[in-house]
């Protein structure tokens, strides 16, 4: 399973026929709006309520210029990467504990695994 970076401008980089992209778009997009009511992604994207979400695979956490992280993310080690983020989708406080994201996180399997670079399901 890949997770997939959060945004659905990220179905783009694979070429599947168009009712696999359908799908996953309109997947992608029940699932994101849980996010996005304080993440942004795409072109033009500004950090909010939480930081932009643009390229999140391989950056550290809590490096986002001008967000203001808690120190529990500033000072997490972490590197974002598939297993990463799917441990922190299912639960944020657990995996970072300390951290300002509210969001009780995915319980759904299922919707973790709509996220990632190229766009299909895993």
């Amino acid at each position: 399973m890949r997770i997939r970076s959060l945004g659905l401008t990220l179905v783009a980089f694979i070429a599947l026929d168009g009712a696999a992209i359908a799908q996953d778009v309109a997947a992608g997009e029940k699932v994101f709006a849980k996010c996005k009511v304080c993440h942004q992604v795409g072109q033009g994207a500004k950090n909010g309520v939480g930081p932009v979400l643009n390229g999140i695979v391989g950056r550290k956490a809590g490096s986002v210029e001008g967000y203001n992280y808690t120190p529990a993310n500033k000072n997490s080690g972490l590197t974002w990467d598939e297993a990463t983020l799917k441990e922190y989708l299912k639960d944020p406080k657990a995996k970072i504990p300390g951290t300002k994201m509210i969001f009780p996180g995915l319980q759904n399997e299922a919707d973790i695994d709509q996220f990632g670079p190229d766009g299909k399901k895993s």
